[in-house]
C-alpha cells in the first residue's frame, strides 16, 4: 500500500507493463512460473549471482535465498523484516493467509502466524527484560499492534482520540514504530495526517508533533522511523520524509534539529548498524519502473554504497540522483542485516517476489 501519489492511471501502467514483459516472455519461448519471481524475466544479464554494491559494501545477490511453495506460505506484498536474538528473520506480507513469515538464515521457513494484518506494514523488534517483542503497523486496518513473537496481541493502538484531526478514523494510516530507551512508543502516520505521535510504554499519549508540510518540521509521507542511539547520550529521532527524498532529525520531544537531502531516494526507513545507515530507496523517479535500490550511508550522512544502482556520486556537495541497474530489485522496501553484514530485502508489489539476499563480500 502507498501513499495517495499512486493514481490508477499509474497502476494501470504497472499493470500493462507486467501484461506486456508475460507476453514478450511468452513469444520468446520463456516460461513464466507462478512460483517465480519475475525479476529474473527482465534482467538484462545472464549471471546468476550478480556482484553490486561500490566500495567496502559490496554484496552477491542470491534470488533464490527466500523463495517458497505459495501453497505452504503465499506472500502477496511484502514490506519490513528484523532479525531476533536468535537469528530468525521476521518478515511483514499482506497475504490474507499469513501476515507474518519467520525465516532461518539459510531461507527455511521456521513458521507463519497472523491473518488479522491485511496491511501488514511495519514491523518494530523490541526487548524487554529477556523477551522480544513486536510491533506491528496495518495502515489498512488502521491499527498498530504489539504482539508476542508468536502472535499473541498485547496491546492495540487505534485513532489517537486526542489529537482534533483524527475525528474521521479514516485518516489514520500508520506506517512504523521506533520505541525509545525509556519504552516510549513513537508512532508515525506516515500515509495519514503525517504525525509522529508519542506514547508512553502504558500506551498514554504524550504528544504529537510534524504534520503533512514542506516547512522543516513537516512531512511529506513519514514512512519509517527509528531511534538512533549511535550517540548513546544522545539519543534522536531520524525520521523519514519519502516523497521530499529527506531525512529529518528530531529531539526525542519532537524539535527539529536538520534534514538530511537525498535527491532522488525515494527512503521507505532508516536501519542503523554499528555507525551506518541502510535504507531501501523504493524507487528513483517513476512508480512504474521498479527503479529502486539499496543506499548505505557513512556516520556523515554520505552515500558510500548503492547496491542495484551506480556509484555514489556527489556535485558541489550534492548527491547526484542515483541510476538504478535494471537488473536487481522489484521495488525493495526494507533491509534487515544480520550479525555477519548480509542484507535481506523484502519487496513491494513485486508480483508476489519473496525476500531476497545480499551477502556481503
Amino acid at each position: 500500500m502507498l501513499k495517495s501519489e499512486i493514481t490508477t492511471a499509474n497502476l494501470t501502467k504497472m499493470n500493462s507493463r507486467r501484461s506486456f514483459i508475460k507476453k514478450a516472455a511468452l513469444a520468446s519461448g520463456l516460461a513464466v512460473s507462478s512460483t517465480q519471481p519475475i525479476f529474473g524475466i527482465i534482467s538484462r544479464k545472464r549471471d546468476e549471482n550478480p556482484i553490486i554494491g561500490h566500495g567496502t559494501h559490496k554484496y552477491k545477490v542470491d534470488k533464490n535465498w527466500g523463495i517458497q511453495d505459495p501453497s505452504q506460505f503465499p506472500v502477496k506484498d511484502c514490506h519490513e523484516m528484523v532479525m531476533d536474538k536468535n537469528q530468525r528473520l521476521i518478515m511483514t506480507t499482506t497475504h490474507p493467509k499469513n501476515n507474518i513469515l519467520i525465516y532461518d538464515r539459510s531461507g527455511k521457513i521456521l513458521n507463519a502466524w497472523g491473518t488479522d494484518y491485511p496491511g501488514a506494514h511495519g514491523l518494530t523488534l523490541i526487548e524487554e527484560g529477556e523477551e522480544e517483542f513486536l510491533f506491528i503497523t496495518d495502515p489498512k486496518s488502521r491499527k498498530v499492534c504489539k504482539t508476542t513473537l508468536k502472535g499473541e496481541l498485547l496491546m492495540t493502538f487505534n485513532k489517537p482520540i486526542e489529537i482534533p484531526e483524527y475525528q474521521n478514523s479514516k485518516k489514520f494510516k500508520p506506517t512504523e514504530t521506533a520505541v525509545a530507551p525509556n519504552g516510549d512508543i513513537y508512532i508515525a502516520d506516515g500515509y495519514g495526517m503525517d504525525f509522529i505521535i508519542q506514547y508512553d510504554s502504558k500506551g498514554n499519549y504524550i504528544r504529537h508533533f510534524g504534520g503533512h508540510g514542506k516547512g522543516k518540521d513537516k512531512f511529506e509521507c513519514c514512512h519509517g522511523i527509528t531511534v538512533d542511539k549511535r550517540d548513546s547520550k544522545n539519543p534522536t529521532l531520524l525520521i523519514t520524509s519519502r516523497s521530499a527524498n529527506e531525512f529529518k532529525r528530531f529531539t526525542m520531544d519532537g524539535k527539529h534539529i536538520e534534514t538530511i537531502k537525498l535527491p532522488g531516494c525515494y527512503i521507505c526507513r532508516p536501519v542503523i548498524k554499528d555507525d551506518l545507515i541502510y535504507f531501501a530507496v523504493i524507487i528513483t523517479n517513476n512508480w512504474d519502473t521498479y527503479d529502486g535500490m539499496i543506499a548505505v550511508l557513512d556516520k556523515n550522512n554520505k552515500v558510500i554504497s548503492f547496491p542495484g544502482g551506480n556509484k555514489p556520486n556527489y556535485l558541489d556537495g550534492k548527491l547526484v540522483p542515483p541510476v538504478y541497474d535494471n537488473m536487481t530489485f522489484f521495488n525493495p522496501h526494507d533491509v534487515c542485516l544480520d550479525n555477519d553484514e548480509n542484507i535481506y530485502v523484502p519487496q513491494w508489489n513485486s508480483n508476489k517476489t519473496y525476500p531476497l539476499k545480499l551477502e556481503r563480500i
